[in-house]
């Protein structure tokens, strides 16, 4: 559909409703398609037996339909569903109209699963304007949020933080006019943890940007100031890499190791001859425990550890240090990254601006686009308060709001947090929120999309999986019964490196990393959850070509295969093409301009009508998985066609067929097989097949104009049954075919 037609109308959960011209070229269509395919039959069928219409070899599905060798089992009311993400003022006024929740629903999905972007920047929020500060003087300290009901929230805001200080560790952190200095969170000291400091080390990674030599560190401490600390420098490559793995070690400078230090400014000679390295690390183990600047009121002021600058550089031989990093063009400043950030903020922090907030929970519960459905939800945590987090939901059972799951903060491995600390902070969160109920079902880490298991830096065992030592933190603790769930993203791909044949990489990539996080010791009764869900973590071409579309199918499919529990697809809301390094492009279901009007539809809102409305039936049950395979390859050994068999509670066998043969169709047969009852057998009676793929969907890239065209719908065809039946699948098409299997009703 071009840029400038007018939007379909759709309603949620029902088949595709067309406006008057459109519905009659697509009936045309499909009548001419529906014609043909039945003067084929009367001539004889589909295909003679062993050969596809082209005379090419029949390919044979085959599902293993033994009760014993079930995959998977999974309710798609509550395992398929999309996600809501920030909006700004204006766009969540225009996108919570019922023309729109209507749209996002139309595709199919069940639930939805409500995203953090605020604390994924750095922020903290306000999930609502009525609550109280430690410090109601002055508008400041530690925000807590009332579970007071008052009027409907609609909008919440995102609050920087002054303590961020010189840290950019993150993801575009959220900027604030009153950064002061780096200070790290006070509740992963002693006063909170129940445990030594020792046992939480905070620090500070300055980097280079290259390496430089280095035999000179100049430190201004402010308050709480580390009495104990050391210096050290890396020896490898990347040293802040958690999603490949840190390729080298720390090394303490000979003289980096201090004392009983008083804070202010220190320069330390950390060795004679300097060193090359590009990364610098300050590992503080022991506080001061001296009050900041906003006073003794108030404990989280008092504890942690707090930095106003680190500079690296030598000593010349008048004694007077030279900052190495010193770069006259104001160019390729170091970086630094931190392993934690104090909340603490002022009402003047606020980012009012109307260009980055989120829905307010009344408005996203209220406005329908929860299906109805129990809803994920977030709370804060790297960047909020255990008091704050529990207001939050107390609030939200008051208003009786249907609560899935909940999310415990976002991404700490892309914070550069370390599992120790992120466990610390998830059991006094936890610890606040069962207090309020004690059958919330809590979850995290959230982590980023990553295809490997997280390493980081060795722990005193020499441990380096991010996911194995905080299971193990929990563990010692006695609170691994608090996670109820592990969740994660999946973006498998590097967005300017994609190509056709990245498609065969999916369904193994899904599986392995499911499998990852049962070898770091995941219990096999806590579910795996996606929460967020595309090709990339950044914008890309192939977002919104045919390939988008194939690669959903096969991620959906691989992930139930491989044992997952529910998937959240990212993101339903309308947004507008942009420019990507493969081409235009956008994240959404829709093609929308920059007021969210619709003006035409996506690969993967048609793959997510095949996925929700033919494959799987919402509001009917629980679905079977069981394994199904088609043979399919090309002379390289790549699969070309994948195959997905669920059992539905209606009686039907549903199978996804994705062929990812750009080039070709491929014709296959479908055989079911029990080995136990030592049956086999076919489709019989009435088949449905519907397919969608690149006969009925083109992605024009004509920069801001790009569009599709044709723009869908699914077609459904004629389809045969008995054991010599054959289904053509058109190339790079997702088909399903579902129909019973008489002797295998369950």
């Amino acid at each position: 559909m071009k840029a400038d037609t007018k939007a379909h109308n759709l309603a949620p959960s029902t088949p595709l409703k067309w406006t008057f011209c459109w519905e009659v070229l697509k009936g045309l269509a499909l009548a001419a398609t529906f014609f043909a395919a039945a003067a084929h039959a009367q001539n004889g069928g589909p295909a003679k037996a062993g050969t596809g219409a082209s005379g090419a070899p029949v390919g044979i599905v085959r599902v293993d339909a033994t009760s014993e060798h079930m995959l998977n089992s999974f309710d798609p009311d509550s395992a398929l569903g999309s996600s809501i993400d920030v909006l700004s003022r204006t766009g969540i006024d225009k996108v919570y109209t019922p023309h729109i929740i209507q749209e996002a629903l139309s595709a199919g999905w069940g639930p939805i699963t409500y995203r953090n972007n605020t604390e994924l920047r750095m922020a903290t929020w306000h999930w609502t304007e009525n609550g109280t500060w430690s410090d109601p003087a002055h508008q400041s300290g530690y925000f807590t949020g009332s579970a007071e009901l008052k009027e409907p929230l609609r909008y919440i805001l995102a609050y920087s933080l002054p303590h961020r200080g010189f840290s950019t560790s993150g993801d575009r952190p959220v900027q604030g006019p009153n950064l002061s200095y780096w200070k790290s969170n006070p509740y992963l000291t002693s006063k909170f943890t129940g445990e030594s400091d020792f046992l939480h080390p905070q620090w500070v990674v300055m980097d280079l940007r290259a390496a430089k030599p280095v035999s000179a560190i100049r430190i201004t401490w402010a308050s709480p100031y580390a009495t104990t600390y050391q210096v050290d420098y890396w020896i490898g490559k990347d040293a802040l890499d958690f999603d490949q793995g840190p390729q080298g070690e720390w090394k303490a400078f000979p003289s980096g190791r201090v004392k009983n230090s008083q804070g202010g400014t220190v320069i330390l000679r950390l060795t004679e001859a300097p060193v090359s390295t590009q990364y610098l690390r300050v590992w503080m183990t022991e506080s001061s425990n001296t009050c900041d600047l906003h006073g003794s009121d108030d404990v989280r002021n008092c504890v942690g550890y707090a930095i106003q600058a680190i500079d690296a550089g030598s000593i010349d031989a008048s004694g007077v240090f030279v900052d190495v990093a010193e770069d006259a063009s104001g160019q390729n400043k170091p970086r630094y990254h931190s392993s934690s950030i104090d909340p603490w903020h002022s009402a003047a922090d606020v980012n009012a601006s109307g260009n980055y907030q989120h829905s307010g929970f009344d408005l996203f519960f209220t406005s329908g686009l929860t299906n109805n459905l129990p809803a994920m939800i977030p709370v804060t945590l790297l960047y909020g308060t255990p008091d704050d987090a529990a207001a939050q939901i107390a609030y939200l059972e008051k208003r009786g709001y249907p609560i899935a799951y909940i999310e415990m903060g976002e991404e700490p491995d892309g914070k550069h947090a370390l599992p120790e600390d992120y466990a610390a902070l998830y059991i006094q969160w936890a610890t606040a929120l069962h207090k309020v109920d004690p059958k919330l079902k809590l979850g995290g880490p959230v982590f980023e999309g990553v295809n490997e298991d997280i390493r980081v830096w060795p722990d005193a065992q020499g441990r380096t999986s991010w996911m194995g030592r905080f299971l193990d933190y929990l563990k010692a603790h006695k609170h691994l019964r608090d996670l109820a769930f592990v969740s994660f993203e999946h973006y498998p791909f590097d967005r300017c490196d994609i190509t056709w044949k990245a498609l065969y990489r999916e369904p193994e990539l899904m599986k392995h990393i499911l499998q990852v996080w049962r070898e770091d010791g995941v219990p096999k009764e806590v579910p795996l959850i996606v929460t967020e869900s595309h090709l990339s973590a950044g914008l890309t071409g192939p977002m919104s070509t045919i390939f988008a579309a194939l690669w959903l199918a096969d991620n959906i499919g691989s992930f139930f295969e491989g044992g997952g529990a529910a998937f959240y697809h990212s993101p339903i809301q309308p947004q507008p093409v942009q420019d990507s390094c493969l081409g235009w492009a956008t994240w959404s279901n829709f093609v929308a301009d920059r007021d969210y009007r619709i003006t035409g539809y996506t690969s993967p809102y048609f793959a997510a009508h095949m996925i929700n409305l033919e494959w799987v039936q919402h509001r009917s049950g629980v679905h079977h998985m069981f394994p199904s395979s088609t043979g399919i390859k090309d002379s390289e050994g790549n699969v070309l066609v994948t195959s997905y068999a669920v059992h539905r509670p209606d009686g039907n066998w549903s199978l996804m067929l994705v062929n990812r043969d750009e080039t070709n169709p491929h014709t296959v047969r479908v055989v079911f097989e029990d080995s136990r009852s030592q049956r086999s057998g076919s489709f019989s009676g009435p088949v449905t097949l519907v397919t969608f793929g690149s006969e009925q969907y083109v992605w024009k890239d004509d920069g801001p104009n790009s569009h599709a065209d044709p723009d869908g719908p699914p077609a459904a065809v004629p389809a045969a049954d008995g054991p010599q039946a054959t289904y053509t699948l058109p190339k790079a098409s997702i088909t399903v075919l579902r129909g019973r299997v008489q002797g295998l009703e369950r």
